[in-house]
């Protein structure tokens, strides 16, 4: 999958066992191949093209991630042991509230260049149930890691999903990495490594009341954004007041922690003083003081910030996209509704055959 902090495509090579009744993996294999300077600027600017560039485009990405997946199936020696890929894709246009969701990279031209069965277009039938498509990993985390109270991916974007056995509830928070990146690269960075930037900032509170008073964070859930709001609305405002880059980046990771934090005070069961684990993962987890502030903050909640081993870390959102796969293969549900608002839970993703029969 590729997300959209556009550091690249996630790849991971996975194997699950099903036995009465529960799930294991394991993670045998996983790399993120960096894109160019040349794929990097036609994901980011894929959303300004004309119709029949934009589909130009989609055709060229599936043979670029069919390339990419037949590239790691070779360096990792994987030949003949891979049996399904799933490809998440990069997604471009999400407009739930008119039913339309867009991932990048044909199925059929993954298929096509790897000859093997492929399963795309996992959050597009939700949609068409009229949820909101998004976040679709709850499944996996369901299904996968039953140990933790919640879940918390910084990637591009941050989501937050609560285990509650009566209804599982998952939604994006907030822009993360995306919009933190834009602010390093005005310092020639590509990201701010471990938050050091941040780290030697100040909190500028009237930004932070600005962003803290954005109207989605009012919205009720599910919810889901899309990277426009990141970068068209938080990013802009940010920019507006004229700040340092390194108050920028403090007064964000703030933003982030203390929108965080509110999701969790709104959960009714996660709000009670019990103790509770959240695991975390993404990007965003080797940002140290993003990752500090967060701990000190929840822990006045008894919740304990859990960050696993690396693998996890970069690739649970790849893990749990393979299992996906799996589930729509199996023909069983793969995306909960109670997560994303749909009318009911869904056995999606379109399936492309590419192998010989």
């Amino acid at each position: 999958m590729s997300g959209s902090s556009l550091d690249g495509l996630d790849i991971a090579f996975a194997e699950f066992v099903h036995n009465a009744g529960s799930w294991s993996y394991e993670i045998v294999a996983a790399d993120c191949y960096a894109y160019n300077d040349e794929w990097k600027n036609r994901l980011q600017n894929a959303t300004e093209l004309k119709a029949l560039e934009y589909q130009l485009l989609h055709t060229d990405y599936g043979h670029y991630i069919g390339h990419e997946v037949a590239r790691f199936i070779e360096e990792k020696n994987l030949h003949y042991k891979v049996g399904l890929i799933a490809s998440h894709g990069h997604t471009t246009f999400h407009v739930p509230e008119r039913k339309m969701t867009a991932q990048l990279g044909d199925g059929a031209a993954v298929a096509a260049e790897t000859g093997l069965p492929v399963v795309s277009d996992l959050r597009a039938l939700d949609i068409a149930f009229g949820g909101q498509g998004a976040p679709i990993v709850p499944i996996g985390e369901k299904l996968l890691l039953k140990d933790f109270d919640m879940y918390l991916n910084l990637g591009g974007i941050a989501n937050i999903s609560f285990n509650d056995p009566d209804k599982y509830i998952a939604y994006d928070v907030c822009p993360a990495n995306r919009v933190m990146n834009m602010i390093a690269a005005k310092e020639g960075k590509e990201y701010d490594a471990g938050g050091q930037m941040a780290s030697l900032g100040n909190v500028h509170e009237g930004l932070l009341q600005k962003l803290n008073g954005l109207s989605y964070y009012n919205q009720p859930f599910p919810k889901s954004l899309a990277n426009s709001f990141g970068i068209e609305e938080v990013y802009p405002l940010i920019r507006s007041f004229g700040l340092t880059h390194f108050d920028e980046l403090r007064t964000y990771v703030e933003h982030i922690v203390q929108q965080i934090k509110l999701a969790i005070s709104n959960s009714i069961r996660f709000n009670s003083g019990q103790n509770a684990k959240l695991l975390v993962t993404g990007g965003g987890v080797f940002n140290a003081f993003l990752i500090d502030r967060l701990s000190t903050q929840l822990k006045e909640k008894n919740i304990e910030v859990v960050v696993p081993d690396e693998n996890l870390v970069q690739y649970k959102e790849a893990l749990i996209m393979a299992f996906i796969g799996v589930l729509r293969w199996r023909q069983e549900y793969n995306v909960l509704s109670s997560v994303t608002g749909a009318e009911r839970d869904s056995i999606g993703g379109a399936v492309w055959i590419g192998q010989e029969a």
